[in-house]
């Protein structure tokens, strides 16, 4: 295998001269570059991109931190990530945060040990002021998603969770429903904590009091969405609708109310969040919130980009997600 001193003796340079022709930095003349490159293709060398990335704290890579891989909101992040890089000339690292905060940190200190030229953190559980240092203490720029930071408005991507949720429990209102039940994910994260916000809103501004006794905790999984529903439908409180904050537990709910011999929507309307790709073929498909994953991860990838280049860069506006009505919520009617 040709060396970087194998391509300087045929070229006749220093290795000085073909590092800053491999790294396109200082003066060349255009004769010299072209030997280089004539010696590179003859001894089909291959530049040791560690080694480079270490001498110029560039690797032409952006690293990606995910709090899980599960989903298809995660695969489509993903896939998305991978094109809008690959569009850039560059290349994606991807690794996961395991939903921890101290994992999560790990992995950012990793991506910038490998020379990463910019780092998109997906995070549910950092706080504020954590996300906060992390971006000014990274020697390389860092764009959280998923999180907003009124700090740095040019570094978050931001859904609106709460004003999705209360558009969704609102479509439920306006179709007559008084008595809506609700399966939230723990209140752990900030998006759990606006999404049920949202649903309270709602109610509120129907003037309708909110009952803890028609909330149910799980965990975003079809398993606690069914759990959850058996748990709402022994408490005793009747319920004409069901909110649920993630489309895997409203699944999961699904089978529950099947269970309970009722029938959606007949006897109770269904709503989701998320728009995962299985609920327009659940039986009745499923009215969901649709959050713009595309564009959000688009918008990640370029301000990355920009950073990278020292362009200017401005607050990213507020995401907003769209109701998906389907047939899984109808007006209401007295049984």
């Amino acid at each position: 295998m040709a060396t970087i001193t194998d391509v300087c003796r045929l070229a006749g340079v220093s290795k000085a001269t073909v590092s800053r022709v491999l790294n396109n930095t200082g003066q060349v003349k255009e004769s010299t570059r072209e030997q280089v490159y004539k010696a590179i293709q003859e001894l089909n060398y291959r530049p040791n991109g560690l080694a480079q990335a270490l001498a110029t704290q560039r690797s032409n890579t952006i690293g990606l931190i995910l709090s899980d891989f599960n989903g298809n909101f995660f695969g489509d992040l993903l896939k998305q990530a991978a094109q809008s890089v690959e569009e850039a000339g560059k290349h994606l690292i991807v690794t996961d945060g395991h939903d921890n905060p101290e994992r999560e940190i790990a992995a950012v200190n990793m991506l910038i040990d490998r020379c990463c030229d910019a780092i998109v953190l997906y995070s549910r559980f950092l706080p504020e002021e954590t996300l906060m240092q992390l971006i000014d203490e990274s020697p390389v720029p860092l764009i959280v998603m998923n999180r907003q930071l009124p700090k740095a408005p040019d570094r978050c991507i931001v859904f609106a969770q709460q004003e999705a949720a209360h558009a969704a429990v609102t479509h439920l209102l306006k179709l007559g429903h008084r008595n809506i039940a609700c399966i939230t994910a723990r209140m752990r994260t900030p998006t759990a904590k606006a999404r049920l916000q949202g649903y309270r809103d709602a109610l509120a501004d129907y003037g309708i009091e909110y009952n803890p006794n028609l909330v149910a905790h799980g965990e975003n999984l079809i398993p606690s969405g069914y759990t959850a529903c058996q748990e709402l439908l022994h408490g005793g409180n009747k319920f004409s609708a069901l909110f649920s904050c993630t489309d895997n537990m409203a699944e999961g709910a699904y089978r529950a109310l099947s269970e309970a011999g009722l029938k959606i929507p007949d006897d109770v309307s269904v709503f989701g969040f998320d728009n995962e790709q299985m609920t327009a073929f659940m039986t009745p498909s499923l009215s969901t919130v649709n959050i713009p994953v595309i564009e959000m991860t688009k918008t990640a990838i370029e301000q990355s980009i920009k950073l990278i280049n020292g362009e200017n860069t401005f607050a990213i506006p507020l995401f907003h997600g769209e109701l998906v009505l389907r047939e899984s919520a109808i007006p209401y009617h007295a049984n």
